[in-house]
């Protein structure tokens, strides 16, 4: 499998050792420009195969990385292993053990929110911030106060229960994670039957369906109780966000700018909450037009 996924991205595969864990780290281009894909929930560092050409194209070294409990990097077995801490340190030492001089970091859903928190802490100096369907924590509480978002947000209450929720995910050899997601798209050619495998066998490795829940059972009640993300992101940022997106309504964009200093918002109407894989051209010019 970490073969289809080198030629999927046309990245080679390597291990890399930050903040105690080992991580999978698929890498292209070369240079000190550091581009930094963080991936979300229910994915994989695959998940970017549209984008990476565009990045070394724009003269980036790109590490797109399988975070902790996913793919080939460390799978923790704890749920407090999966709090927001540990998942900036992760992003923070996979920055030092690269090297780079600038970095430039992308996330999308579960990577995005990693992605804001580390630009409001200011973890680590950025170059830029490149967000896809994740909103800033404080208007994603925001919007759950309209009944739309809470009816959206359901899932995330019934993956605080335990192992049901990684019965589901796992069943019939991850025959319902492949459907929601061919499902969830407009465009039937966002994910390609090869991507969908390298999904289906990273959810059913075993530990791992837990590790990606546990993001929902520790990280998320940190994002709800933290009370230092008002902090103005100084770092120029980009916002995609794909209208149709069934997880996230479009009030969780309301009030961002009142936390960016220099922001860039692009809505793609049609285009679901996986936007890279479903508007894979309209993302990659949009990235051009921003770095």
């Amino acid at each position: 499998m970490p073969e289809a996924v080198e030629r999927w991205l046309g990245a080679g595969r390597l291990f890399v050792r930050a903040n105690g864990l080992d991580f999978e780290v698929f890498e292209a281009g070369e240079g000190e420009r550091l581009a930094l894909l963080l991936h979300g929930f229910p994915q994989h560092a695959v998940s970017w195969h549209n984008q990476i050409p565009a990045l070394t194209g724009l003269g980036y070294r790109v590490w797109a990385v399988n975070q902790r409990g996913y793919g080939g990097t460390s799978r923790p077995p704890k749920r407090e292993d999966y709090g927001i801490e540990k998942l900036t340190g992760d992003a923070a030492g996979l920055i030092d053990a690269s090297g780079a001089h600038s970095v430039t970091l992308i996330g999308h859903d579960w990577g995005a929110l990693v992605a804001w928190v580390f630009a409001i802490r200011r973890i680590r100096p950025l170059e830029r911030l490149v967000i896809l369907n994740g909103p800033h924590p404080l208007c994603f509480r925001g919007a759950l106060k309209t009944w739309e978002q809470r009816l959206k947000s359901w899932y995330a209450g019934f993956f605080q229960l335990p192992l049901l929720p990684e019965l589901l995910l796992t069943a019939r050899d991850g025959k319902l994670l492949v459907r929601s997601l061919r499902n969830g798209t407009r465009n039937r050619d966002a994910f390609p039957e090869g991507v969908l495998e390298i999904y289906r066998a990273n959810v059913t490795a075993p530990g791992a369906a837990a590790a990606m829940l546990n993001w929902y059972r520790a990280a998320a009640r940190d994002l709800i109780r933290a009370g230092d993300l008002d902090a103005m992101v100084e770092t120029p940022a980009l916002i995609i966000w794909g209208e149709e997106d069934v997880a996230l309504s479009l009030a969780c964009l309301n009030g961002t700018d009142r936390y960016v200093r220099d922001l860039r918002i692009e809505r793609l109407p049609g285009i679901s909450h996986f936007v890279q894989e479903d508007a894979p051209q309209e993302v990659n010019r949009l990235l051009r037009e921003f770095l």
